[in-house]
């Protein structure tokens, strides 16, 4: 006997709870949790089931899309640690958080290694006994330097995830191309307020009462890919930017290790440059 999670994505129609469970049901498949939701201004629908019991993949995956709308996205997966590389460059908040909570056991995934442009974090990285690579983009133009690490990267099988955490060199489309919303991106702000450099200046200057981060996706727009997980936290006139960027970084590791890990555990359908999180 084992679990699977479910993931359906759809055209909307009457009645596809009951047929997608009545497929469980024939299959002897034990329903463990499930939910749905029904984007009605795009008609669209999501599920996400766990099931459990003895399962045919292909005959199981045939039978759920013989039973709903053809143009379905259907995946059965079976729960297992995901492989994911970190890139970072010389903050350690972010990814101090994944790795002690990965030393932790609160994180379904094998991290495969540390990338960096620099080697500040190296030391730091060793302890947790995951390897550390180097790729400095000093000398060199942004192609060749990506150029670098893609081919790094290809030397890694089944990466499932790429975690940006505090990684601060934009990538170029050919990057998020190839790892199309596989990569997953801190900003420190609550997006979409105060997008680019600095944001915490931004805010001071603007007198904002709460400051934030989101975490999302990557796509070709600086920091608009479909959102994941969001957080703000109250400042008042008595913070300067400073202040407000250290009380930030609390936020921000929370929300990239919370993205990380629906990410990680199937919970995130990405569509229209939004998502959807169960």
């Amino acid at each position: 006997m084992s679990q699977y999670r479910v993931l359906i994505d759809t055209d909307d129609e009457k009645g596809l709870v009951h047929k997608v469970s009545t497929v469980f049901y024939k299959n002897d498949l034990n329903m463990l949790s499930n939910s749905e939701f029904v984007d009605k201004e795009n008609n669209k629908f999501f599920m996400r089931s766990v099931v459990d019991g003895d399962i045919e993949l292909k005959k199981l995956k045939k039978e759920i899309s013989e039973a709903i709308p053809s143009n379905a996205n259907i995946e059965v997966i079976e729960p297992k640690k995901k492989n994911i590389i970190i890139m970072a460059t010389k903050e350690m908040h972010a990814l101090g958080d994944i790795l002690v909570r990965h030393e932790a056991g609160e994180l379904e995934a094998n991290i495969l290694a540390v990338i960096s442009n620099y080697d500040d974090l190296e030391s730091f990285v060793k302890k947790f006994d995951i390897p550390f690579i180097t790729i400095s983009h000093v000398g060199l133009d942004r192609a060749t330097h990506e150029s670098k690490i893609l081919e790094c990267l290809a030397g890694y099988k089944d990466i499932d995830y790429i975690v940006l955490a505090k990684y601060m060199r934009i990538l170029t489309p050919r990057f998020v191309e190839a790892y199309e919303d596989k990569i997953i991106n801190i900003h420190h702000s609550f997006l979409p307020a105060f997008i680019g450099a600095n944001p915490y200046k931004q805010a001071y200057d603007r007198g904002v009462k709460i400051i934030g981060a989101t975490s999302h996706f990557v796509n070709n727009n600086l920091d608009e890919g479909p959102i994941i997980a969001q957080e703000v936290i109250h400042v008042d006139h008595a913070y300067g930017w400073k202040d407000m960027q250290r009380s930030g970084k609390d936020v921000e590791k929370v929300v990239l290790s919370r993205a990380l890990k629906l990410a990680l555990e199937d919970r995130i359908f990405v569509y229209a440059n939004k998502t959807v999180i169960f």
